[in-house]
């Protein structure tokens, strides 16, 4: 069995806006350091005031008291984007939690201007939220990428131990078949069972191929959690993300994206879909 590094959340750090969902992004936030024993840090872009101090101080009130290393609050002017990148660089962050809003309509400022290009950016996982909870919210049900991709692999992996840290008991590995491979236009019974058959044969095949990736993950990390393959037909990061939303999915878990080129500015490619209008709560991985 090859052996694969485990993915692992030492240093977290939230990106803040003294939004009415501040409160609640620093809260889950917290559980998630509690979740895989991190230290957490907060940073804001913006102008430091004795009330924006009070605020936060009051929220993390009783969370670090007896760690004084558990939570570094940083201050800092400049472009948000720039700002947040070069300071998850610096403090060795593994994660970057953003609170974003799910619809198109809106995702102009926050997600095109900010959490897309920290996404695209940064040199750790993007954790997107956006329903974030004063309150614990259970995560029973994780959709994972499962693309043929040289990074699907270790995103796999990651899921598990991620579902073992958030106690989840159920993980689906969607592997998205792109409707251009079976290249059979239906126009009556004899076309239609070609058509049928080749997407038999194409979904076998995927699934032998996602099968052969979880042989390789860790039997403790499998311990609870039941496991699921399904392969859909569409466009890809569309069909994920529609996928994740019927289902009513917790957390979608996705492989970060490419090195962005100029041919990324013109064509839509597959974290785009889930971008444009956000499922559920996702985790981009790296």
């Amino acid at each position: 069995m090859t052996e694969l590094p485990i993915h692992k959340f030492n240093t977290i750090l939230i990106g803040i806006a003294f939004s009415p969902n501040l409160k609640n992004n620093i809260f889950e936030t917290m559980r998630m350091v509690d979740f895989f024993d991190s230290r957490m840090i907060i940073v804001h872009v913006g102008e430091k005031t004795k009330e924006k101090e009070s605020t936060i101080k009051e929220l993390i009130s009783g969370f670090s008291d007896d760690d004084d290393e558990k939570v570094t609050i940083v201050w800092k002017q400049g472009d948000p984007v720039t700002t947040i990148i070069e300071t998850a660089k610096q403090k060795n962050a593994d994660l970057i939690i953003l609170g974003a809003i799910p619809r198109e309509n809106f995702l102009k400022f926050y997600i095109g201007s900010i959490a897309r290009k920290i996404t695209r950016h940064a040199h750790c996982s993007v954790l997107l939220l956006i329903k974030p909870s004063e309150d614990l919210r259970p995560c029973n049900h994780i959709v994972v990428n499962g693309l043929k991709d040289k990074k699907t692999k270790q995103t796999i992996l990651d899921s598990f131990e991620i579902a073992q840290n958030l106690g989840a008991q159920k993980i689906t590995i969607v592997e998205e078949i792109s409707r251009q491979e079976v290249k059979i236009v239906v126009e009556d019974d004899k076309s239609l069972r070609k058509d049928t058959l080749i997407k038999e044969r194409l979904a076998k095949k995927e699934d032998i191929r996602v099968q052969h990736i979880l042989s390789d993950v860790p039997e403790d990390l499998k311990t609870g959690i039941l496991i699921k393959t399904q392969s859909i037909f569409g466009k890809r990061g569309y069909s994920i993300g529609h996928y994740a939303k019927v289902v009513a999915a917790d957390l979608l878990i996705m492989n970060a994206p490419n090195r962005t080129t100029f041919l990324d500015r013109i064509f839509v490619h597959d974290l785009e879909h889930i971008l444009s209008e956000l499922p559920t709560d996702v985790l981009i991985i790296r």
